[in-house]
């Protein structure tokens, strides 16, 4: 069958923070609640990340109040006191979205745009399936690739996330194409790479190599026997145009 639609994960796919993400929340927690612990809150963020995700999947109340949760639960965890927290909450929420609504909180891998326009060369669609809220149509228009995906389907806003087959299945629906005719491409295991499968997509899993490893994403127990597997995105359009 033709691949005629890639559609791609978003964050440490084909965006990534412009620094690490516990570093940009220390810079906008420093004014307000003094120097937090740099480990101290790159571990704290990923514990409170996950524990709204759990809580409150695809953004339940709405983005600004499950960003403040996961602001306030990892200001607190790293050590901050949590009566100067609820004092400037009001501020630091709005400051931290802001951030991470733009090119001030986010930057393409260096591979993205030539992948994303060598895929249209040959004639190829590309999309965007992402567990992520609807901020991140800001961050695609301020980098400058949001007239290359189409379509572009968020968890917050379509009420489902992945790893269900329900939001891959949408994707299809929107760009009018079939699933054996999709490539899905994302550095999850469960969320891209077997939620996409098991829709009937094919895909490929993302793993860039990184010194400490922060964005290979691996899990000790992760089990890639049998999984496709691109270091980069040119490999993507190699895949692909291979067939």
């Amino acid at each position: 069958m033709t691949i005629r639609l890639v559609t791609f994960d978003a964050l440490h796919t084909i965006v990534t923070p412009r620094l690490p993400v516990y570093v940009q929340y220390a810079q906008t927690f420093e004014p307000y609640l003094g120097v937090l612990e740099p480990e101290a809150l790159k571990k704290s963020f990923k514990l409170a990340l996950n524990q709204v995700q759990s809580e409150k999947p695809v953004y339940q109340s709405g983005h600004t109040d499950w960003w403040g949760e996961v602001i306030k639960r990892t200001a607190i965890g790293a050590g901050a006191d949590p009566r100067a927290v609820d004092a400037s909450l009001s501020l630091i929420v709005p400051k931290l979205l802001h951030r991470f609504s733009s090119k001030e909180g986010y930057k393409l891998f260096d591979d993205t745009l030539p992948c994303l326009q060598e895929l249209k060369r040959l004639n190829i669609r590309t999309g965007l399936v992402s567990n992520t809220d609807s901020r991140m149509k800001l961050v695609l228009e301020d980098l400058g690739i949001l007239p290359l995906l189409d379509p572009i389907l968020l968890s917050e806003t379509e009420g489902v996330e992945k790893p269900s087959r329900e939001i891959y299945f949408r994707a299809c629906s929107k760009a009018q194409v079939s699933p054996d005719e999709v490539v899905h491409v994302g550095d999850e295991l469960v969320a891209d790479y077997k939620g996409a499968t098991e829709a009937g997509l094919t895909a490929l899993l993302v793993r860039r190599p990184a010194p400490e490893g922060d964005e290979e994403r691996k899990d000790p127990d992760e089990d890639l026997n049998g999984v496709e597997v691109v270091s980069c995105l040119q490999q993507v359009v190699q895949r692909i145009s291979k067939g």
